[in-house]
């Protein structure tokens, strides 16, 4: 019986499974990851504001497993080799005969002084460091940007920078300190976020000035110092940073012989297949795909990639060309605790519906109807 391997339990990983199963693939399942829970990693802009905690969004996973008929290797990976066949891990080996890597990208920590400032989507205590940091803070200036990587400038997560950005502005009114803070925007870029379209970056642009948030823009960032920001463009003191760098493959890369794009990614086809090896695929961050340069790095499109992925392996296994490809969609809602923006792009269309409250309702609608799988 084929074994299918599943490196990771987020995004792209959990899909895959659900589309397996729902394809009819009976086939065992392993899937190796540190921690059988997933972290709906969208919603943590809500927990400086106190509309979610850490709780809220840490999912345990293990009755999903268990519905799915899938083994939870506990372990982080250290090496692929044998062409995907064993996967080496900190906790042991496991061997498949199908490999699946999911287990997301990582964050570019290269530039000096970063230590100085707060990665957001790292993950809940990143998140909850900045709802301390802000609750402690009687005034002060706030520093919040984003970069990309240079080998690879699609592998950016600007979106959840703006919702920071616009959610901290909207929880400093409602506590009624706004006027005793500076916000601060910077970025390499003069019109930062493109990827989601020209007239998103003109609404996001003109709601700054609207608010009275500060732009830096076109001055590639030098390094972090305590207490500022230092760009090409001269620099600026700070009281708090949040910063997100580019990213680039998982570090387990390192000492495994798998293909590579130039920023570091595992190399993938239109079919999400890993080039040169025997039913290896990759779905999600960690991959690099061929597509439009506004291609994103975000869970929607992580889980076209999975289902993808799926139909590609329960195609093989009843001796049917492989060969499905994924949608490319940018689907998101830019939120600002009290309403979003709705953006939206595929090959033939690019959407900026303007802000309205409805939005803001429909993004945490959708995040419960998403996790309901998993709950």
């Amino acid at each position: 019986m084929t074994r299918i391997v599943i490196l990771g339990s987020g995004f792209a990983a959990l899909t895959t499974i659900r589309r397996l199963r729902a394809l009819g693939v009976r086939e065992p399942v392993t899937v190796v990851s540190p921690r059988n829970e997933l972290v709906y990693l969208p919603s943590l802009i809500w927990l400086p504001s106190g509309e979610r905690s850490g709780e809220d969004l840490r999912i345990p996973l293990a009755r999903f497993f268990e519905r799915h008929a899938v083994h939870w290797h506990r372990g982080s990976v250290l090496e692929v080799a044998d062409g995907g066949r064993r996967v080496m891990t900190d906790t042991g080996e496991v061997h498949g005969d199908v490999l699946v890597i999911a287990t997301g990208g990582r964050y570019l920590r290269k530039l000096p002084g970063i230590e100085h400032a707060i990665i957001p989507c790292e993950g809940i205590e990143a998140a909850e460091s900045i709802r301390d940091r802000l609750a402690a803070m009687d005034g002060g200036t706030i520093a919040i940007g984003f970069a990309s990587n240079p080998d690879e400038p699609g592998a950016v997560r600007g979106g959840p920078m703006f919702e920071f950005l616009f959610g901290i502005d909207t929880l400093l009114r409602r506590q009624g300190r706004r006027e005793r803070f500076r916000l601060v925007f910077f970025n390499p870029a003069t019109q930062p976020g493109q990827r989601l379209g020209a007239a998103a970056v003109a609404k996001m642009l003109s709601r700054m000035r609207a608010l009275g948030i500060e732009t830096h823009l076109g001055h590639k960032p030098l390094r972090f110092e305590p207490g500022r920001v230092v760009t090409e463009g001269g620099g600026f003191d700070a009281d708090l940073i949040l910063f997100m760098p580019g990213l680039t493959g998982p570090a387990w890369l390192d000492g495994s012989a798998l293909p590579r794009s130039a920023g570091g990614f595992v190399a993938a086809d239109a079919s999400c297949r890993v080039p040169g090896l025997e039913q290896v695929y990759v779905a999600g961050d960690a991959g690099s795909y061929p597509g439009p340069d506004w291609m994103a790095k975000q869970a929607h499109q992580a889980d076209l990639q999975a289902d993808a992925v799926a139909r590609n392996i329960a195609a093989e296994l009843r001796g049917e060309t492989a060969a499905h490809g994924f949608r490319t969609e940018l689907v998101c809602i830019v939120d600002a605790l009290d309403s979003g923006m709705l953006v939206y792009r595929s090959g033939r269309r690019n959407l900026a519906l303007p802000r309205m409250r409805v939005f803001h309702w429909l993004k945490q609608r959708f995040e419960a109807r998403y996790l309901k799988a998993y709950r």
